[in-house]
């Protein structure tokens, strides 16, 4: 018997204007007449008019929001109400299981919910005692109310699940807070000044907090403390140090740092540190080369001596350092280092673990593509051994190329969790999207096999939220059924096979109002394959097989008339669009909407064939996949032809303006979230300019990038580019753009809105001032499909 006890990530993982001013009627003046008749008859107007407002029991000057009318208005207050309700429903982020001292089990869920007025997200800790009679009978004693977890950034149960670690990053120079929760109290509150490090990383791709075995040490990634800047006085530059704060001198900027691109402005270089929670004593983890940013810090197993060795991924930076946020091809590798000694002396406890086992995403690496299949790796590990470098890599689960009908067509996991493993020590639990679809996998480390253990026959989207022992805790949903709570337990029959039953679990914190509840009961969706149109090309057999579309309707017709038709638009390319709950997909579904989710080629969850399929054919392929979509619905009756409008976020955004250029017929409306308009001005300001190269070069992207793009290469990526069709376009369209967007910087929507304004074509433009490319701060959020309901509702119904 042997006992996995931890794992690492090798790779981790997006106008119409009506001025309303009082119109005169134009004074047409004789060049004789004087001043003063000219004055009598504006006075005149101004008081019929004045009269005519009064009467009608209204203002002058009535304070109507600019690009609004009252009829638009009246949209917006009603479809703001029903928006609103969709945005309180609550999203399960994380869940922890933890054992308590009567032997049972209780789940700490973490929670987080808009909160619209002070534009955050409102984060809280909800729990349930789990009650199991028998296998098939499971009940949640859900304590009555939620704990908000306020300014916490982030809070990590230790392995028994006795103490909590909350996190609380401050603004600024300000220390960063630890504490240290008992069941009962605080029991250790520890601040580390900035001259130490800076904010602790949360952003799900550095992020790493790591309890030790015995619960002594964390181990954890923080931002390495600010260098020095040069002082300047009157006199001019002074030696040695000076106080921050001296009305008589002031810092000067120093060397320009790069950073990690979009969502990382403001943060250099993540390191490694270890904090002490009996003494608070902090250190930097030593023997680290300065320039490797690292991330996913894991405890590997004590060794017999008691030292004890610190497992993390490293990303080299000696080079450019380009945007790493939703990019697996940023090589990388694993690290092993000493974690540093303190005067306390650790106790041997805790499993021996015998592997260590990695995701990677070396297919991303080798091709250039910003996310692809995924591989599964093992590594023996020996706490007898000092050095590990020799250590043989053995292919868990491989890069599927090509997935037979049906079958498993590789892994594409977003995240694993931290304690993935059942009792048996060779069993991982994890999700992974098949398809559209997200499942829940078994993977047997040892001989490599894959289950899919959800249940295969649903085409809602599974993800694993925790384990209770060899139970499984789950979430379930669809496009139109809110989240769920799901218990897996294990059944073996007569015939020494294994299958999964799933219970469901009555839960407070899935909950959504009767209204929203209500329209969503009259809604279906399902997955539909489409068919490849031009599999006559010179293909690869995984390119040629179909792709899926999902489509959410009405359960009936009225009068034998279809809904206006939305067309949803990953962006990526290389992501997938789930079949799992969108609060903005569901809610504009549920003002009278069809919806037509497209995974055009190209998108994950269908093989890596499918996947390289699109690099070099981004404008043409995946404009054509949408297309062959849109038409078959159509050829099904799901779809009025005169009622279809297209929305997408970055390459999403990208497909929507070429499907408007390239089909300019086919669409009543658009909505471009953050759009790609113009790779070639993009390739010049974008944190990954190497991304225009691979989606418009192709496999020859590698050998052509320069940061000094030639006029050819200016010339086929312009090419490429929605732009280019400019000329052809006619449908109104709607920008949304954040304006601190790294990735797909706001120069690149604004000429094409500007182009759009010159040739007459009705557009709308909303910028964000504080947001990013994810344009998913609360009120932009808000907002956003706000002003997309009402624009698809004025043009398609």
């Amino acid at each position: 018997m042997f006992e996995c006890s931890f794992y690492s990530f090798c790779s981790p993982r997006f106008n119409f204007y009506v001025q309303n001013e009082l119109s005169y009627p134009k004074i047409l003046s004789k060049p004789r007449r004087s001043l003063r008749k000219r004055r009598k008859v504006l006075n005149l107007v101004v008081l019929i008019a004045t009269l005519q407002m009064e009467n009608s029991g209204a203002s002058l000057f009535k304070d109507t929001p600019v690009g609004l009318n009252e009829i638009s208005e009246e949209e917006y207050f009603s479809q703001s109400t029903l928006l609103k309700e969709f945005t309180e429903i609550p999203t399960i982020e994380k869940a922890w299981t933890l054992k308590t001292n009567c032997g049972g089990s209780q789940v700490m869920f973490s929670i987080s919910q808009p909160n619209l007025l002070e534009n955050k997200k409102r984060r809280y800790a909800s729990f349930s005692h789990i009650s199991k009679e028998r296998d098939d009978f499971v009940q949640f004693h859900w304590d009555a109310f939620p704990i908000e977890m306020g300014t916490a950034s982030l809070m990590v149960p230790s392995p028994s699940g006795s103490k909590l670690l909350v996190v609380r990053n401050a603004e600024n120079d300000s220390p960063t807070c630890f504490e240290i929760w008992s069941s009962s109290q605080v029991e250790r509150e520890f601040h580390v000044p900035s001259s130490i490090h800076g904010s602790v990383y949360s952003d799900g791709w550095f992020e790493g907090i790591s309890w030790n075995s015995d619960e002594t040490l964390i181990a954890y990634i923080a931002e390495e403390p600010v260098s020095a800047k040069p002082t300047f006085t009157y006199f001019g530059y002074e030696k040695g140090d000076c106080p921050d704060k001296d009305c008589n001198s002031w810092k000067g900027q120093g060397d320009w740092e790069e950073g990690w691109g979009e969502a990382y402005d403001g943060k250099r270089l993540p390191k490694l540190f270890v904090i002490n929670i009996s003494s608070g004593e902090v250190r930097a983890v030593d023997g680290i080369e300065k320039s490797l940013s690292v991330g996913q810090v894991i405890w590997a197993p004590s060794s017999k001596n008691s030292i004890q060795n610190l497992v993390f991924v490293g990303w080299p930076s000696e080079m450019r350092k380009f945007g790493i946020k939703y990019c697996t091809n940023r090589p990388c590798s694993l690290y092993v280092v000493r974690a540093p000694c303190f005067r306390y002396e650790p106790r041997q406890s805790g499993p021996d673990g015998k592997f260590l086992v990695f995701l990677s995403s070396k297919s991303a690496v080798d091709s250039g593509a910003h996310n692809a299949t995924d591989s599964l790796h093992r590594i023996d590990w020996s706490i007898d051994t000092e050095s590990r470098s020799h250590n043989k890599i053995v292919d868990v689960v491989p890069v599927v190329m090509c997935a037979e009908d049906g079958s498993f067509p590789g892994l594409y996991c977003s995240n694993i969790l931290s304690n993935p493993w059942l009792s048996d020590g060779r069993t991982m639990i994890l999700s992974s999207a098949w398809g559209s679809t997200l499942f829940v996998l078994t993977v047997d480390i040892l001989s490599g096999n894959v289950s899919r253990i959800s249940p295969s026959t649903s085409e809602f989207s599974w993800d694993v939220l925790t384990l209770d022992g060899d139970n499984i805790i789950a979430v379930c949903s669809s496009p139109i059924n809110v989240p769920e709570i799901k218990y897996g337990y294990l059944v073996e029959n007569a015939y020494d096979n294994t299958k999964w039953n799933w219970l469901d679990i009555s839960s407070p914190i899935t909950k959504c109002s009767e209204k929203v509840r209500s329209l969503l009961s009259s809604k279906e969706f399902c997955t539909m394959p489409i068919p490849v149109r031009d599999a006559s090309e010179n293909l690869t057999k995984g390119a040629s097989k179909p792709y899926e579309a999902i489509f959410a309707s009405s359960k009936s017709k009225k009068h034998d008339a279809c809904d206006p038709l939305i067309v949803v638009l990953h962006g990526g390319p290389q992501c997938v669009s789930l079949s799992s709950f969108s609060k903005s997909s569901a809610f504009l579904c549920s003002l009278g909407f069809s919806l037509l989710i497209v995974s055009y080629r190209g998108s994950l969850g269908f093989g890596e064939e499918a996947v390289q399929s699109l690099p070099g054919r981004v404008g043409s392929q995946d404009v054509n996949d949408v297309l062959a979509s849109i038409d078959h619905v159509i050829g099904m009756g799901f779809a009025d032809p005169d009622k279809i409008a297209a929305v997408g976020i970055s390459h999403g955004g990208f497909l929507t303006t070429h499907l408007i250029g390239q089909a300019p017929d086919k669409f009543a409306a658009a909505a471009a979230r953050n759009p790609v308009c113009n790779l070639a001005l993009m390739v010049g300001t974008t944190d990954i300019p190497d991304w225009c190269y691979f989606e418009a070069f192709g496999s020859e992207a590698k050998s052509n990038f320069t940061a000094a793009t030639s006029a050819e290469h200016l010339a086929l990526l312009y090419n490429k580019s929605p732009i280019s069709h400019i000329s052809k376009v006619k449908t109104p369209t709607l920008m949304l753009l954040g304006a601190k967007d790294l990735r797909v910087p706001i120069t690149d929507g604004l000429q094409y809105a500007r182009a759009l304004k010159e040739k007459g074509v009705e557009v709308k433009v909303m910028m964000f001032p504080d947001d990013i490319h994810e344009l998913d701060r609360p009120r932009t959020d808000f907002e956003s499909f706000l002003n997309i309901g009402v624009w698809f509702k004025k043009y398609c119904s």
